[in-house]
């Protein structure tokens, strides 16, 4: 089982001396990866169904992985999610590829549709197309980082006869994990993901959530150059060995814990008996 960490960019985590210190310390101890959370903006009041506060410190999840991978030399990193249909997909595909190469080849692409419509009605992108745009920017980001002369013709996206260096480190660019436990999210998995991500599910939740994959994947076609899904789950609560290897009987092959669940006077201790419990 791996394990990583979530929410390195968020709240107090957010000042650059705090995450450096725990990503060196995480790196340590032998945590496989550390994860970021993502909005771009918050509902303020906050309103349903914002996850957060809108005071809440949330460092942009490329911006604070470059920085962490400068002060590491072995974690993997993971944008949990990065939510692709609120970019313009030729821009992202120069960001995450120059994180790629920042990382030498350490980042790990969660992506997700998105839920929070405030956001998209700030951003100015229409909510009701986000399914498809995301499905259509997959595509385009990896055209952009594999093709050796890019080119595309979508509903959302065209373009020919451009280029964009420097490529990924990773070959094919970095894995592309599909976050959420929505119908259209398992589609997408079966379809476009190397992976997939539920968020805040415990052991029942995950097991309905892998039914539903499978239902998934009886109906709709996997290209074969994805390969094997990696499946990975942040669990609700502070997990225990005995909660690992529930999760790893279902399947799960990466657990990623909360942050959150830490404070700023002991997350270095508690760190140490989480990679004791668990590593």
């Amino acid at each position: 089982m791996k394990i990583g960490l979530f929410g390195i960019n968020m709240n107090f985590l957010a000042q650059p001396e705090w995450a450096a210190k725990v990503a060196i310390h995480a790196e340590t101890l032998g945590f496989e990866s550390l994860w970021t959370g993502e909005h771009v903006v918050l509902p303020d009041p906050r309103q349903a169904p914002s996850p957060a506060d809108p005071q809440t410190d949330m460092l942009h999840p490329s911006t604070s992985l470059a920085y962490l991978a400068a002060v590491t030399k072995t974690l993997k990193f993971g944008t949990g999610i990065t939510l692709i249909a609120q970019r313009n997909p030729l821009v992202l595909a120069k960001e995450i590829s120059s994180l790629d190469v920042l990382s030498n080849g350490r980042l790990l692409f969660g992506v997700g549709a998105g839920y929070l419509h405030q956001e998209f009605a700030a951003l100015g992108v229409d909510f009701a197309s986000r399914g498809a745009r995301t499905d259509e920017y997959i595509d385009v980001l990896r055209n952009m980082w594999s093709a050796e002369k890019p080119s595309f013709q979508g509903k959302y996206v065209n373009y020919d006869n451009i280029d964009a260096q420097p490529r990924p480190v990773q070959p094919k660019g970095p894995p592309v994990i599909i976050g959420g436990a929505s119908p259209a999210a398992m589609r997408r998995t079966i379809t476009h993901g190397n992976g997939w991500y539920g968020f805040a599910l415990d052991v029942a939740t995950t097991e309905k959530a892998l039914d539903a994959l499978k239902l998934a994947k009886a109906r709709f076609q996997r290209p074969e150059n994805l390969g094997e899904i990696e499946l990975s789950v942040t669990p609700p609560k502070p997990p225990t060995k005995s909660m690992m290897e529930d999760y790893a009987a279902l399947g799960i092959e990466r657990l990623i814990p909360m942050l959150g669940f830490y404070k700023e006077d002991n997350i270095l201790s508690e760190l140490d008996k989480l990679a004791n419990e668990l590593l």
